[in-house]
């Protein structure tokens, strides 16, 4: 029995050392969102499993520790739960991120990204224009689009050298027009006309050269948002899908060590009470 009650101390230690990674997860995804993605809402249920399954990992480490068996009920039971949400979490996260991704753009090496490639929930939650406003609003304060401009040797890079750049979702989607619009390129965030007609892409109508505008109300922003949270969540969710599957593997070896402590008490109480009825005398010491 103490070795089962062992077992299941260093069970519940692996599992809160299993608990960090979710909770850094969590974490890296809301700073993200406090530097280019803006969406502050989808990283709470993973900070909250996180620090759940720490905070229940300790509980049965003490209840392993000095036989609480009401402890060890509640660890598993709540272990059940964290595992069912984190299953749950991680399928709704591979659903709302499954389509769209960029579009390959001739003599270019960045892609760029268009809203009709992306569909469902959060499509449907980006375009809502009360939410937009609050996001573009974040994304215009994260200030990603100044940051673009390059020097060399002092020299602002030329449009062959922009053009050859790989830039972030947000980058293409927000801080320059489209490139079937036309238009030519001055710097990274300033495009005149290029000479022929302006596309017939209706975020060629949105764009700005204003530095609070640009194309932060283009479809092709929205797009890019959407990338980006794909790109992330795609990374946490690798490491969510392995910490569940050791999860649940730790969740098997705590349940039949618990089983066999019962198990033991069982034989235990019977072997007491077999003794009492061999010797009832020995009631009388």
């Amino acid at each position: 029995m103490r070795a089962s009650n062992h077992l299941i101390g260093v069970v519940n230690f692996l599992t809160f050392l299993l608990s960090i990674p979710i909770l850094a997860g969590g974490i890296w995804l809301s700073s993200k969102a406090n530097s280019t993605d803006c969406i502050k809402f989808l990283q709470w249920p993973l900070i909250v499993i996180g620090v759940s399954l720490m905070v229940v990992s300790l509980a049965g480490f003490a209840g392993s520790c000095y036989r609480n068996t009401f402890l060890m009920y509640l660890y598993m039971w709540a272990m059940f739960f964290i595992i069912a949400a984190l299953i749950g979490f991680v399928v709704f996260a591979y659903a709302v991120t499954d389509k769209g991704s960029g579009r390959p753009v001739l003599n270019r090496a960045y892609l760029e990204y268009n809203l009709e490639d992306y569909s469902g929930w959060l499509e449907r939650k980006v375009s809502d224009p009360g939410y937009w406003a609050k996001l573009s609003s974040c994304i215009r304060d994260s200030r990603v689009c100044s940051k673009m401009g390059r020097t060399f040797h002092g020299v602002p890079e030329t449009s062959d050298m922009f053009f050859s750049r790989k830039l972030s979702p947000i980058e293409s989607g927000c801080c320059k027009p489209p490139t079937d619009c036309g238009y030519g390129y001055v710097n990274e965030t300033l495009w005149g006309p290029g000479g022929g007609l302006v596309g017939t892409n209706s975020d060629c109508a949105r764009w700005s050269n204003d530095q609070r505008q640009l194309c932060y109300g283009c479809d092709s922003c929205k797009a890019g948002v959407l990338a980006s949270l794909k790109h992330s969540w795609r990374k946490v969710s690798v490491i969510n899908i392995v910490v569940l599957i050791l999860l649940v593997i730790f969740y098997v070896i705590a349940y039949a060590a618990l089983r066999n402590n019962k198990r033991m008490d069982n034989d235990e109480s019977y072997g007491e009470t077999r003794m009492t009825k061999s010797h009832p005398t020995a009631m009388h010491f």
